[in-house]
């Protein structure tokens, strides 16, 4: 199963809010020729990680079908978050900055690969303490497990301290964070 997070908490000029942004993104994803976005979770809210005065995000989790292999994946990914206006490097990029797109590869077919070896890291090094992936993730995959560790989603989830906050929205919710 090859599982996606993405996630905003500022309006595009194009797409409108966090929530039409992330939504566009996605049809954005599926129209390349190797990527299916074959189900996508419930959209959620959540605080910055870590807290602060930014706007809320709005979050969820995609499984994909592709060829592509993970490093691939994920730089078309990065290219997408490009194309948004999104920064990871150079004088742009500030770490846990307000951004118009992010998507992050949480899981690849199980794999786990460390940040020793060529390639991204795998599963996500900081998925199993985010309430904004867990939440989503059991939408589609309640019976996932953690590749590295065992660990069941709903071990994960129930592991979550009350710090960690992600609420579904509201059917029809604007969400314009």
């Amino acid at each position: 199963m090859i599982l996606i997070g993405i996630g905003a908490n500022l309006p595009h000029p194009e797409h409108g809010s966090a929530l039409h942004t992330c939504m566009a993104a996605l049809q954005q994803l599926d129209l390349d020729a190797d990527i299916d976005v074959a189900e996508v979770s419930r959209w959620f809210e959540s605080a910055p990680v870590p807290a602060s005065d930014q706007p809320w995000f709005i979050n969820g989790v995609a499984r994909l079908k592709t060829p592509l292999d993970a490093g691939e994946l994920l730089k078309r990914l990065h290219a997408l978050e490009h194309t948004f206006g999104r920064a990871r490097t150079g004088s742009g990029a500030v770490k846990n900055a307000p951004r118009v797109l992010d998507l992050d590869l949480l899981d690849y077919d199980g794999q786990t690969v460390s940040g020793l070896k060529k390639g991204p890291v795998l599963p996500h090094a900081r998925m199993a303490g985010r309430a904004f992936v867990l939440l989503p993730l059991a939408d589609i995959a309640p019976d996932w497990t953690h590749p590295a560790t065992g660990e069941s989603l709903d071990h994960l989830i129930k592991a979550l301290g009350p710090d960690k906050v992600a609420r579904p929205l509201k059917e029809g919710a604007g969400a314009g964070a």
